[in-house]
């Protein structure tokens, strides 16, 4: 059987979530399937994903890593492991229930059915459609993705969204040796990239609700890269030759 969908969910301490997300994933109509990466979840997360093996032996796979090496890393190595497997379309997302697994159907028929290369799910495509964010965070996660906006002059609105849909092709023409960043950074960086190269990017909106189990990654560490790394990425570009919907050229 051809291979089509792999969702990719990096995991920390994700052992109060981590069951209900694999079986609300695996319950989806289109035969999704999923890719977990683990940086040594102390909790046991990885544990509980290889007892749930035996229940989905086919669509459920783990990556084991030695230790907590940054959410960049961990997709980055679940985009090889995607495109050297054979899949079509390959997704981002959390593991702590913010992105609603039912979304995942919207985003790919906008890849597979509408043609674009990426789908992005926003939360700011029709307003700020953010659930029990405390009033600073959802102001910061806004102007933060305007000034995104501003200093690369890139038209998505949820900058820093981490639910996404690509077609093989665009992770195919990006230099995956290159990206720089591993935080929310890394985010950007991907749809920066992609939209230099000339992929047809949408936004899909969704509703966004904050983790109600297990604790939030995000540190100061994290908002100062993306903060920084979008004058990076944006003095960077300036050196860089983008062949459209093919690759990057040093």
């Amino acid at each position: 059987m051809k291979k089509e969908k792999l969702v990719i969910i990096p995991t920390y301490n994700e052992i109060e979530n981590i069951e209900d997300m694999i079986r609300s994933v695996m319950e989806l109509e289109g035969d999704f399937e999923l890719l977990i990466i683990d940086d040594q979840s102390p909790d046991g997360t990885a544990d509980k994903v290889k007892a749930l093996k035996k229940d989905y032996p086919e669509r459920l796979h783990l990556l084991q890593r030695k230790g907590k090496l940054g959410l960049g890393t961990a997709y980055i190595e679940g985009f090889r492991y995607g495109l050297s497997s054979g899949y079509q379309y390959i997704f981002e997302m959390d593991a702590d229930f913010s992105h609603n697994p039912l979304d995942l159907i919207r985003l790919y028929k906008a890849c597979a059915e509408e043609g674009y290369d990426m789908a992005v799910g926003s939360r700011y495509i029709t307003g700020v459609n953010v659930v029990n964010w405390p009033m600073g965070r959802v102001l910061m996660s806004f102007f933060a993705s305007k000034y995104v906006q501003f200093i690369t002059g890139m038209p998505i609105k949820d900058a820093t969204a981490g639910f996404k849909c690509y077609h093989r092709r665009v992770l195919e023409a990006i230099n995956l040796n290159k990206i720089r960043f591993i935080g929310y950074a890394f985010q950007i960086e991907m749809k920066f990239t992609a939209w230099k190269l000339g992929f047809k990017i949408v936004e899909v909106p969704i509703i966004f609700t904050d983790r109600t189990k297990g604790t939030s990654k995000m540190s100061t560490h994290i908002f100062r890269e993306a903060i920084f790394g979008v004058i990076y990425m944006k003095f960077k570009s300036l050196f860089v030759r983008y062949r459209p919907n093919q690759s990057v050229l040093p």
